[in-house]
């Protein structure tokens, strides 16, 4: 029975790790092509107060509060472009989520980052955008595909009509889309964080479809059915 067990430890131990890495251009209203928010959670250079990082339904203040992730470390790098980097870990599990505010006017750089993370990920490691459409504005310079493996590099995208600007470009980097969006829509982070727990599960494509209604709905206070409809799975 202690060798089986032993053996089965083992196995766990080299299974490789799931890691998350998720991507926020703060809310800006000076830079970005948005319906103008408050001055104050409207200010990209301002991620404690910011709509998309410091506020109720904010990356960083709403996984802060969940009871599923844990608070690592918090860190302010010396990049002009990078205002705070956040690590979380998975309470159930242990996997590790790496979460970037950048200043609202670097959106260009946010979503150069978030496709060369697309590019160089894997099937075990999912990569978020969550925020203002960037593509709708500015056109980033991509980087070049590679003649790789497939490497289905798992990926959310939570802003407005994520499915008809951003899907063009997995193909590209051979990603493979778990959640988007088909319609205008709010991209709260608890969207996210319920998507997170189908991944972390091994869910179906349904599944994504399911969790992101169901946290909107109650969040908009809409029906179920009509959250439906503003997401897709970008199959």
């Amino acid at each position: 029975m202690k060798w089986f067990l032993l053996l089965y430890l083992s196995t766990l131990a080299l299974l490789p790790a799931k890691t998350i890495e998720v991507f926020v251009p703060l809310c800006d209203n000076k830079t970005q092509g948005i319906v103008p928010v408050g001055a104050k959670i409207g200010n990209g250079d301002d991620a404690p107060n910011n709509l998309y990082w410091g506020c109720s339904d904010g990356m960083s203040r709403y996984f802060k509060k969940s009871k599923k992730w844990k608070l690592l470390s918090s860190t302010n790098p010396d990049k002009k472009y990078l205002i705070e980097t956040l690590e979380f870990q998975h309470i159930g599990t242990g996997t590790l989520l790496t979460a970037h505010a950048y200043r609202g006017s670097e959106m260009k750089k946010c979503l150069e980052d978030y496709f060369a993370a697309l590019q160089s990920g894997g099937p075990d490691k999912l990569v978020a955008f969550i925020g203002h459409n960037g593509l709708m504005d500015t056109s980033p310079t991509l980087p070049e595909q590679t003649k790789t493996a497939k490497k289905q590099t798992p990926t959310i995208v939570l802003c407005c009509i994520s499915d008809r600007y951003f899907a063009p470009h997995f193909q590209r980097y051979q990603a493979n889309p778990l959640l988007l969006t088909s319609q205008l829509m709010y991209p709260g982070s608890f969207i996210l964080h319920d998507a997170i727990e189908v991944w972390l599960k091994n869910g179906k494509p349904d599944d994504y479809l399911q969790a992101a209604a169901t946290a909107y709905a109650k969040n908009q206070k809409i029906s179920t059915k009509a959250a439906k409809t503003i997401f897709s799975l970008g199959l």
